[in-house]
């Protein structure tokens, strides 16, 4: 068996399989790396068309949507090697991307995840949004990343190119985990179904013992917001419900209480900035995400006993006050 599975999750993405797979294809499977697509019931013949033209690319169709979180969580159940990469379907690999990775994690056992550096495909002198050279939470766990600022991101001018640094959360644009460890904790939670899910896992990894970790001797370029776009207002719905949701998980009670009563505050004033441009659908996507989360914290009957978030790289910054008051922009 060889020691890599690297999975590709699609739902009527025919395009992107047309752009991307072709590199995928050539740049992973090989000695020790296969190649898989989960299809999430799509019904555009994407399927068919990869079949027909990428047989070396395994298929995993499952008969609906279920979504990012468990759509890989299936598809990971299904495969089973002893170590995993999500890729998402929007993102374009380089020659030899996966092997600094898999080298990493066979040579630290403590490590349970790791992301290589994350660069726009659109611009790629840039980092991209979505996980950027690793990713941290603040005080009030906003996430972040090094190379991105809520919405200031940086140049790629060499500055996060040093050895692998531990990081609070790695990028599910491209993950590598370690499978058995991924399957031990549950996987990603499929009630977020997407956004922030792996945020979620990796504090979970954090809280079992495990570090999670940025590679910068691998890059790959992801599109990004290829499902839904920055400033849709479902992705906004789904980053501040879920966002809420992943401090109510991994905070003991009585802290997460207080944080969540200051978060409460700055997504008041998120709403009403959303107001002041006339954003109407953006501001209700935030009153949606808050009823949403008091609902559904009750489907979580489990109190972590300890505070791990606190003790995570990056968790002491407040980058609302950073940005917005002091004007960083790094």
């Amino acid at each position: 068996m060889k020691k890599l599975a690297v999975i590709i999750l699609n739902w009527n993405g025919m395009a992107l399989l047309k752009q991307f797979i072709p590199a995928a294809s050539r740049f992973t499977v090989g000695d020790e790396a296969d190649l898989f697509v989960a299809d999430n019931g799509s019904s555009d013949g994407s399927l068919e068309w990869l079949r027909a033209n990428y047989p070396e690319v395994n298929v995993i169709p499952f008969e609906k949507n279920y979504g990012f979180a468990e759509g890989y969580n299936r598809a990971i159940k299904a495969t089973r090697y002893p170590y995993t990469i999500l890729l998402n379907s929007d993102v374009e690999v380089t020659e030899g991307w996966w092997r600094p990775l898999l080298r990493f994690m066979e040579e630290n056992p403590d490590v349970g995840a790791a992301q290589p550096k994350i660069k726009s495909f659109k611009d790629k002198e840039y980092f991209e949004y979505a996980g950027a050279a690793g990713g941290f939470l603040d005080r009030l766990g906003y996430p972040y990343c090094r190379g991105r600022l809520f919405d200031c991101i940086e140049k790629d001018e060499g500055q996060y190119d040093t050895p692998p640094v531990d990081v609070c959360w790695a990028s599910g644009a491209a993950l590598i985990v370690r499978t058995g460890l991924y399957l031990r904790l549950g996987g990603l939670d499929p009630k977020f179904f997407a956004h922030m899910e792996e945020i979620d896992l990796c504090c979970r990894m954090h809280a079992a013992g495990a570090r999670v970790c940025a590679i910068s001797d691998s890059e790959v370029f992801h599109v990004g917001g290829a499902s839904l776009n920055q400033g849709n207002p479902q992705k906004t719905y789904l980053n501040f419900r879920n966002n809420l949701l992943l401090l109510h998980k991994n905070l003991p009670a009585a802290k997460g209480k207080r944080i969540l009563f200051f978060r409460r505050l700055a997504d008041t004033l998120a709403f009403g900035m959303f107001l002041m441009k006339f954003d109407f659908a953006n501001a209700r996507a935030i009153l949606k995400a808050h009823n949403d989360f008091r609902r559904m914290r009750k489907e979580y009957d489990s109190d972590t006993a300890t505070d791990s978030l606190s003790t995570l790289p990056g968790a002491k910054r407040w980058i609302v006050i950073d940005r917005y008051l002091l004007g960083k922009k790094k």
